[in-house]
């Protein structure tokens, strides 16, 4: 059921905003030019590796010219990127992770594998149980703001609690703090 959701509500939405979809895109090229997709690699079901996308939100070889972690006014990040990035725009492209199967609407936010070392064996397994998400229970919650400890620990309620309706709530807070509303 929950797979049948991912598909259908994945298709109305890449759907419904194409335009929005195509605007981010020709924005990005305009300001720096092909590619406009970005794709890193992050871990899912069951630690399986994939290719996650985003609208390139960067300069072209941003790895190459700092930090692995971005800060708040990184040089790296264009104009565009950083609009974006604070809309959540840059993160619509997963969409195509949801169809392929590679990720789903709701769960943890899929790590990037060096993060592994930071959970031990048991929560990391827990959390590689669930296929990762484009929101999860701390996105809900906390948006960005979310301390390390915080986004585990609401990583690994969800897995111990997923349930349709636990989706059905995530998605509807994820929508409300998007908008500006905090969840209850």
């Amino acid at each position: 059921m929950k797979r049948a959701m991912d598909i259908v509500l994945s298709l109305v939405v890449l759907c419904a905003l194409s335009p929005l979809l195509l605007a981010a895109a020709l924005a990005i090229a305009v300001e720096t030019g092909l590619p406009v997709l970005f794709r890193q690699t992050r871990v899912g079901l069951n630690g399986r590796e994939f290719g996650m996308f985003k609208f390139r939100s960067m300069v072209k070889n941003a790895a190459s010219i700092g930090p692995y972690f971005t800060s708040d006014n990184d040089p790296r990040i264009t104009r565009v990127g950083c609009f974006i990035r604070r809309t959540s725009i840059d993160e619509l492209p997963q969409l195509i992770n949801v169809l392929r199967g590679d990720m789903s609407l709701v769960g943890p936010r899929p790590d990037v594998p060096m993060q592994r070392s930071l959970y031990t064996t048991a929560d990391w397994a827990l959390r590689c149980s669930v296929r990762p998400g484009i929101t999860g229970l701390a996105q809900a919650l906390y948006r960005s703001e979310a301390t390390y400890e915080q986004r585990l620990n609401a990583d690994l309620r969800y897995a111990r609690e997923v349930s349709i309706w636990l989706d059905l709530r995530i998605l509807v807070w994820s929508i409300r703090r998007l908008g500006g509303k905090a969840a209850n």
